[in-house]
């Protein structure tokens, strides 16, 4: 029998009441150093319960071989830390995700496939998902409350309501779970709208909601679909996402904390989203393609209670206040703000052109016609692509079926141009100065879709690339994925910058001391756009169309005594210099 069971009123917990008071807090988006921190900062805030997804691209990236279920991805152990703070926890494995992650957590090896017909009860895609909980639930049913764990509730799929209506495949993934021993209850979420959770609801399993206002409106479709079971929003929506290009998004504290009194008010359990959002490490953040392609930034912080780096916001407050009138809130102090650590400048006084030494971060494979990144066995980052064109003057590059996401052109190292997919680019003018001129095309990845039918989309180049009326063969493909546990600086043969201005991709590199460790955030200015890593930790992507103008470094990245930074720059540079400095700037705010 589950321990969590539902009544028409609400919940029992081992038999007694209990309503829900959950915060998002995704493991795979937080240094595990810092687990625990924020974890203390849930339960401090009022909180009896967390929430988070499961990642399947990062825990399975290889479909033969082993689950991944260390360091970032210690997923048993970031369990272990919930139940030790006393909390409580929902687990989301998906299959799909969403959660503005890389391709919604569908791996790049499954979704390349394009006869696979996703999140349906396709046996190639249930066959697939069948593998992956074979290898991820037995590592985790002794942290279910079955076993005395924390986890008192696992969801099926998520959202399924606004993209199909295969209760077939939501009844296989329900027997899964219950096939490997699952006891605990099983929810479905859907946005609060009837047609959604009609669609994406399974007999027999609790139908929750997912609404960040129109708390009355929102509760009473629940209820109509649902007439005898507990009224639960599995995300409270307090804060939004951004996307490169856009506004910082921000929602006023006393808005949510009123909402969020209502809902409570209504006798409803609540699952915030997020309460600490974290940061899209590395290559790993989504991104949407509504009318036009929009990724997502590096931050994650979503202007949640807890800000990206751990410190509680205005909102912690004003949701603590009103968890207070509903519910036990812990007699202990607020914590205060993390230490920063002091504004540092690093140089960086070598460096290594990108192009040249392709080869010592990836094989290039021989194709007459560019092969995409799947074809290439790419997750993510970027691809680099070389042929010759064999006849000179000034024409049009045509790309056909465009890029995916982003290519930067250089003619004989020269740079040409740039096309970008959100701009549904083509066609780029060019001179090309001789016969056999080399042409190379830089694709950058820059995240895959989490949401909707676009997910799965080819990167790279999308078709074969023609110079006015010549289509051009034999290319040299190199996949670059960047994405090794150490980062690519040992690989590669750095010199000493001489010059402080650079107009081409290079790594740039810098050493610099820290006393004793401290969170700190990068600023770049001067710089145009790339990644970073300090001491080989992914901090992610940085670009100065921002919003986003600072990459949060955590603490335990960092190291007493000396310490170094990489840069990829994939454009160019006026400086040789950033700075950790001790205050983050997400950019200007949009409410």
């Amino acid at each position: 029998m589950p321990a969590l069971t539902t009544t028409s009123g609400g919940f029992l917990l081992n038999g007694e009441p209990f309503r829900i008071v959950s915060g998002a807090l995704h493991y795979f988006r937080v240094h595990p150093e810092q687990w625990a921190d924020r974890l203390r900062k849930a339960r401090l805030m009022g909180l009896n319960t967390v929430e988070t997804y499961v990642p399947w691209n990062l825990h399975q990236p290889d479909p033969e071989g082993p689950l991944v279920l260390d360091g970032l991805l210690d997923l048993p152990r970031y369990l272990r830390l919930a139940g030790r703070e006393g909390l409580r926890v929902l687990l989301r494995p998906g299959p799909f995700i969403c959660a503005e992650w890389d391709g919604g957590g569908l791996p790049a090896w499954l979704t390349a496939d394009p006869d696979i017909r996703l999140r349906s009860s396709d046996p190639r895609f249930t066959d697939a998902v069948d593998r992956y909980l074979d290898l991820l639930l037995p590592p985790l049913l002794p942290h279910f409350a079955g076993s005395g764990g924390p986890v008192i509730a696992v969801q099926v799929e998520n959202e399924y309501g606004a993209y199909g209506d295969d209760t077939a495949y939501l009844r296989h993934l329900a027997d899964a779970l219950r096939a490997w021993g699952v006891e605990e209850l099983l929810f479905t979420c859907d946005q609060a709208d009837p047609a959604h959770l009609v669609a994406g609801s399974l007999p027999g399993v609790l139908a929750t909601g997912t609404f960040g206002s129109r708390i009355e409106q929102s509760l009473a479709r629940l209820r109509a679909h649902q007439s005898e079971a507990p009224l639960m929003c599995t995300e409270f929506w307090v804060g939004w996402f951004d996307h490169w290009g856009g506004p910082h998004h921000v929602r006023d504290a006393a808005d949510a904390a009123a909402d969020l009194d209502r809902l409570l008010s209504a006798g409803a359990s609540v699952n915030l989203y997020m309460f600490h959002g974290g940061t899209n490490f590395g290559f790993t953040n989504g991104a949407n393609h509504h009318h036009a392609y929009a990724p997502t930034v590096t931050s994650y912080d979503y202007d949640a209670p807890l800000t990206e780096w751990g410190d509680p916001g205005p909102k912690y407050h004003a949701l603590r206040e009103v968890i207070a009138r509903h519910a036990p809130v812990p007699d202990e102090p607020v914590p205060s703000p993390g230490r920063k650590l002091p504004p540092t400048e690093v140089v960086l006084d070598r460096r290594a052109p990108l192009l040249p030494h392709a080869s010592a971060l990836g094989a290039p494979v021989r194709a007459e016609d560019p092969l995409t990144m799947q074809a290439l066995g790419q997750r993510a980052g970027f691809a680099l692509y070389r042929t010759s064109v064999p006849r000179s003057g000034d024409g049009l590059l045509r790309f056909a079926g465009g890029v995916g996401d982003r290519a930067q052109v250089f003619v004989d190292g020269a740079p040409a141009g740039v096309l970008e997919r959100e701009r549904r680019d083509e066609t780029l003018p060019v001179r090309i100065p001789r016969p056999g001129a080399t042409l190379e095309v830089l694709v950058e990845n820059m995240g895959g879709v989490n949401y909707g039918p676009h997910i799965g989309t080819p990167k790279g180049l999308l078709g074969p690339v023609s110079f006015e009326d010549t289509v051009l063969r034999g290319w040299d493909c190199h996949p670059l994925p960047l994405d090794g546990p150490d980062g690519p600086a040992g690989t590669l043969p750095f010199v000493p910058s001489g010059q402080v201005t650079s107009a081409v991709p290079a790594f740039h590199h810098g050493r610099f001391r820290v006393e004793e460790p401290a969170d700190a955030f990068l600023a770049l200015p001067g710089w145009t756009k790339g990644q970073a890593w300090i001491n080989g930790f992914p901090l992610g992507r940085y670009w100065n169309r921002g919003p986003q103008r600072t990459l949060y470094v955590p603490a335990p990245v960092l190291r007493p005594g000396a310490n170094e930074l990489l840069l990829l720059e994939s454009h160019g540079t006026t400086s040789a210099r950033v700075l950790l400095t001790d205050t983050p700037d997400l950019g200007p705010v949009r409410s």
